[in-house]
């Protein structure tokens, strides 16, 4: 406890900006380059399962395949933007290009970089998830002005994958590990948090798990704004991810100070 908080002392808001800032100018110079896959992808899926395959899958909940689907892919877009940013990317600063080293060499402290790559990864899932949300609005599947209370609240999501994210990297050992990382808990958060099929298809036991993962949260939000189907659970989702993203910052910023003192 001491530990934490010695670091939030020491983390500058300025601090994290400037690192914010550092990363924001290099990747504007290849911003579509960099944005378009993962942006691509869940378009793709869209494209692909909302359409194709929503010619033979049956209405669910009163949706079209279509539409039942846009608002889960919305969700995991935010989770891949921020994830891939603080994992492989994060690694590659730190590991390979020495960025950390070189800032550090600068006023700036060690929670001042962490907090400034993790509010960068944040940045990255808000701005895709932004594109997809406009996407999604062009097609027609954006059922209600209640969509518009995702803009800011995608922010919360995205920060909320980016400090699991930095948490994976301030442990891993060497870059290979990252495929476990996407391999055995993004995917199946992907594929099991009620993206494609509702939760309450699976077992009860599945069902309960699915309830303490992060994604499926999300994914309660972003259909039921979009749909403009409002409900308790929303506010309980928003509250429960707000809760976890805030609990956890810190943790990562811990970690990696350890990390890179030793």
């Amino acid at each position: 406890m001491s530990l934490l908080v010695e670091v939030a002392r020491s983390i500058s808001a300025i601090g994290v900006l400037r690192m914010w800032q550092r990363n924001w100018t290099i990747f504007k110079k290849i911003f579509w380059l960099a944005t378009a896959p993962t942006f691509i992808e869940p378009f793709i899926y869209l494209l692909s399962l909302g359409i194709g395959l929503g010619l033979f899958v049956r209405e669910i909940e009163g949706l079209s395949y279509i539409q039942f689907l846009a608002p889960g892919l919305l969700a995991s877009t935010a989770m891949f933007g921020s994830s891939f940013e603080t994992t492989y990317d994060s690694y590659v600063r730190m590991r390979y290009e020495r960025t950390y080293d070189a800032v550090l060499a600068t006023p700036l402290s060690i929670e001042d970089v962490i907090g400034g790559e993790i509010l960068w990864g944040t940045t990255r899932g808000y701005l895709n998830a932004l594109v997809f949300l406009a996407v999604i609005t062009v097609f027609g599947l954006v059922e209600s002005p209640a969509a518009l209370l995702l803009i800011p609240l995608l922010l919360i999501f995205s920060l909320l994958f980016a400090v699991i994210g930095m948490i994976f990297t301030a442990l891993v050992a060497n870059i290979a590990l990252f495929n476990y990382y996407f391999t055995l808990f993004i995917t199946p958060l992907f594929l099991f948090s009620g993206i494609f099929f509702p939760v309450d298809a699976l077992p009860i036991w599945a069902q309960r798990l699915a309830w303490f993962t992060p994604l499926y949260h999300v994914v309660v939000v972003c259909r039921g704004l979009v749909l403009g189907r409002l409900s308790l659970d929303i506010l309980i989702s928003t509250v429960w991810v707000s809760a976890i993203a805030l609990t956890l910052f810190l943790v990562p910023i811990v970690l990696m100070r350890r990390r890179l003192i030793k």
